[in-house]
């Protein structure tokens, strides 16, 4: 299992291009909030910031290699992840959306991944009944942030489960 850390600030308004570091310290992954355009970050305001969602994912080197955004249609709210790495698109729906807090399923056709949402412990990725990743945010000054994600896991590409868990899990929606 590979852990991983990273912090982000208590006002979702800031966007600072974010480091996440392996267990040695080492960064090895960026991520930041994209708008195409300022028109779009200026209306996104207005909208609490949780209108135009889309989340890049970086390699060390500044590759993108992740990306995950919001969409709405028909009144039902989904996001499309982009795996830039093995060229696969996702797409991550709300199941019995009408409860309190829902699970979300992630799939690509192929592989299907339940998203457990918790707001205060561990929110887990499981497959075919087996934790593969768990998401945690504590507050303190910032968020402090844990990602643990199991060497077994379908989804090789670590940017993959922090797109998800910024636009899902920490911005939401």
């Amino acid at each position: 299992m590979a852990n991983y850390t990273y912090e982000q600030p208590v006002n979702i308004a800031e966007n600072p291009k974010t480091p996440v570091y392996n267990e040695r310290g080492e960064v090895v992954f960026i991520f930041q909030r994209y708008y195409s355009n300022g028109l779009k970050k200026r209306l996104d305001k207005i909208m609490d910031y949780r209108y135009f969602l889309i989340y890049n994912v970086y390699d060390s080197n500044e590759n993108l290699i992740c990306m995950c955004k919001k969409l709405s249609r028909k009144g039902r709210v989904y996001f499309e992840v982009y795996d830039y790495i093995n060229e696969n698109k996702y797409l991550v729906a709300y199941d019995k959306w009408k409860e309190l807090v829902p699970d979300l399923l992630i799939s690509d056709g192929n592989v299907q991944i339940k998203l457990d949402k918790e707001m205060e412990d561990w929110s887990k990725f499981i497959y075919n009944d087996s934790e593969i990743a768990k998401w945690k945010a504590e507050l303190n000054d910032l968020f402090k942030i844990q990602l643990e994600v199991n060497d077994n896991s379908p989804v090789n590409n670590v940017g993959f489960y922090i797109a998800i868990s910024q636009c899902v899990l920490f911005i939401g929606s």
